[in-house]
C-alpha cells in the first residue's frame, strides 16, 4: 500500500529584501522549443544575478517530452512530436487544456536543497487544488500529485485506484531552477495514451483532470488558485503581464 510523502518542513521563502517573483502568463499555445530557449536563457540570467525570479504559466500544442530517465518502451505511439529535454523524469504529455508552470527560482536566495524544492512544488499544487475543491496527495513510491479514485476498479492486489492530476519535472543549474509543473485542467485525456505517463503503467493508476473530476474551473480560475497557493510557500509575486513568443 502506498504511503504519503512527508510534508515540507518549512517554506522556501527568499532571503529578506528580495524582489517579488515575476508572475507571467502567455496567451494561446506557446511552441515548445521557443519556450525552452526562453526559459533556459532566463534561468542563466537568474543564476548570474541579472534577472528576477519568474513563474511562467502557459499552454503548449500537443506534444510529448522525454526526461533524462525516459526509456524507449515508455513511448507507445508517437502521436505527437517528441521533444528530448533535460528535466528529470520520464515521458509526459503537454497540450491544450493543461496549465504548465515553468518555475525559475534562485535556490541560493532560498535554500540550496533540490529535494526541498520538489516538495515545495508538490505542496503548492496540493494547496491550489484544495482551493478548487480537489483533495490531492503525493506518494513515496510515485512522482506527481495524485487523486484517490474509489469509483474505479482496484488492482488485483486490492490496491486502491488513483489518478495523477499533476506532473513535476525540474532541472537545476547553478542553483537556478527551470522546467516545473503541469496541471491537468481540461486536456484531452486520450492524448496520454501514446506514452506510459512518467513510467507508471499499472492499470489502477491513471490520469485525470479537473474537468474529469467534475470541477468547472476556467484557466483563469486555476491561475488565481496557483498564485494564491504559491505565495505562502515561495514568497510574494508581482504580475508583469503576458509573454508572447513568435510561432516557429
Amino acid at each position: 500500500m502506498s504511503s504519503l510523502r512527508a510534508p515540507l518542513r518549512a517554506p522556501l521563502l527568499p532571503s529578506p529584501g528580495s524582489r517579488p517573483t515575476e508572475w507571467v502568463a502567455s496567451p494561446g499555445l506557446t511552441p515548445y522549443e521557443a519556450a525552452l530557449a526562453e526559459m533556459e536563457l532566463r534561468a542563466e540570467r537568474i543564476a548570474a544575478g541579472l534577472a528576477d525570479e519568474r513563474v511562467w504559466l502557459l499552454e503548449h500544442p500537443p506534444l510529448y517530452t522525454a526526461g533524462t530517465s525516459a526509456k524507449p518502451d515508455g513511448l507507445l505511439a508517437a502521436r505527437f512530436p517528441v521533444h528530448r529535454t533535460g528535466r528529470g523524469g520520464q515521458f509526459t504529455y503537454h497540450g491544450p487544456g493543461q496549465r504548465v508552470g515553468y518555475v525559475m527560482l534562485d535556490l541560493k536566495r532560498r535554500r540550496p536543497d533540490v529535494r526541498a524544492f520538489v516538495a515545495a512544488l508538490e505542496e503548492w499544487l496540493i494547496a491550489a487544488l484544495k482551493s478548487l475543491g480537489v483533495e490531492a496527495e503525493t506518494r513515496e513510491d510515485r512522482v506527481g500529485v495524485w487523486v484517490p479514485r474509489p469509483d474505479k476498479p482496484k488492482a488485483a492486489s486490492g490496491a486502491a485506484a488513483e489518478d495523477k492530476i499533476a506532473a513535476i519535472g525540474v532541472r537545476v543549474r547553478r542553483w537556478a531552477t527551470f522546467h516545473g509543473v503541469a496541471l491537468n485542467v481540461s486536456p484531452d485525456l486520450a492524448h496520454f495514451s501514446g506514452i506510459v505517463p512518467c513510467g507508471i503503467a499499472a492499470a489502477h493508476y491513471g490520469v485525470t483532470s479537473l474537468a474529469d473530476l467534475g470541477v468547472d474551473a476556467t484557466m483563469a480560475d486555476v491561475d488565481k488558485a496557483l498564485r494564491s497557493a504559491f505565495e505562502p510557500i515561495f514568497g510574494a509575486t508581482a504580475r508583469v503581464g503576458s509573454l508572447a513568443l513568435p510561432a516557429q
